[in-house]
């Protein structure tokens, strides 16, 4: 082999090296994927671009609005934050809490989960990403339901209050009764005559709850049921008119019945409107309020003892 040879080949064997060398720097210095590119790190667990991409998702499809990636990640800061509270706790939410509550979705969208896991999937949304944030969302609620019990409590002042200026149109109208079943058994074809007579004969002697379930109890032949709650709300409109009309302490009118004669005792009747819709949804209003506040004000506590760091 000559000289001009050999020159040639350690030439084509430097090519070689150096374009190697090349490549090598370009894999090194080419940004690296997605799923390795960590965006922040809360209290040393880190969130990664795809999680935000993910994050971006859920929020769109669970609110129907966009979000940019800084509320994004603003989000997922404060799930990290929460669920490390919850764990110090002690309280954070188990794998079947979380499977429970995508049931309880699922089923409210008249799916299956799986059907409902399969959803996400087409829509390019992580079932992973999705029960973290349910994981997040069941723990931080436990946490400040426990830890603030006592705030979050409403009375019925606190429903008086929202509802001054705006009369509740159902309460005049609601009512709350407790009923005493009393019922004078008699036999299968018998005649109920005889029965309605004895019945009939309580009802004339029956002047008070205290004295009239005493006195019922002891005869032969008379059932006297636990006390049952029933909101006017429930009942048809015969029944309701019947106990409007019936003196509490009192007896309402004997009716024939399969098993016999009943009657109901009417202990108590709460005209105050017990539990209207408009109550209902006062204490609902109330409760969220507070919860939210207080919500807010923990978590910029817990943000404040924490490691936030972004990249």
């Amino acid at each position: 082999m000559n000289a001009p040879e050999i020159t040639f080949i350690r030439f084509s064997f430097a090519c070689r090296v150096a374009a190697a060398a090349f490549a090598a720097l370009a894999i090194l210095a080419a940004p690296r994927p997605a799923a390795a590119q960590v965006v922040a790190l809360v209290n040393g667990s880190p969130i990664t671009a795809i999680d935000v991409g993910q994050r971006i998702k859920i929020i769109q499809i669970t609110t129907h609005k966009s979000a940019t990636r800084q509320e994004a990640l603003k989000n997922l800061v404060d799930d990290h934050l929460k669920l490390f509270i919850a764990k110090r706790y002690g309280i954070e939410a188990s794998a079947q809490d979380v499977d429970n509550a995508l049931a309880g979705m699922a089923q409210r969208a008249h799916l299956t989960a799986k059907q409902m896991e399969e959803q996400m999937s087409h829509q390019g949304l992580s079932v992973a990403a999705f029960k973290f944030k349910l994981r997040a969302d069941i723990s931080w609620g436990n946490l400040i339901r426990g830890k603030f019990q006592s705030s979050l409590q409403v009375n019925d002042a606190d429903i008086r209050s929202v509802l001054k200026n705006e009369p509740d149109k159902d309460a005049a109208s609601n009512k709350l009764y407790t009923l005493y079943p009393i019922t004078f058994v008699a036999p299968s074809g018998a005649p109920d005559g005889a029965r309605r007579n004895e019945a009939e004969n309580l009802r004339s002697r029956f002047a008070s709850c205290d004295t009239g379930l005493k006195l019922a109890r002891v005869l032969r032949g008379v059932v006297v049921r636990e006390p049952i709650k029933q909101n006017s709300a429930d009942l048809a409109p015969q029944l309701r008119e019947i106990l409007d009309k019936t003196e509490v302490g009192h007896l309402t009118p004997p009716e024939v019945t399969p098993q016999g004669i009943q009657m109901f005792a009417l202990c108590e009747r709460d005209d105050s409107g017990s539990d209207t819709a408009a109550k209902r949804a006062a204490r609902e209003q109330i409760f969220a309020q507070r919860f939210e506040a207080e919500s807010k004000k923990y978590l910029e506590e817990v943000r404040r003892q924490s490691m936030i760091e972004y990249r």
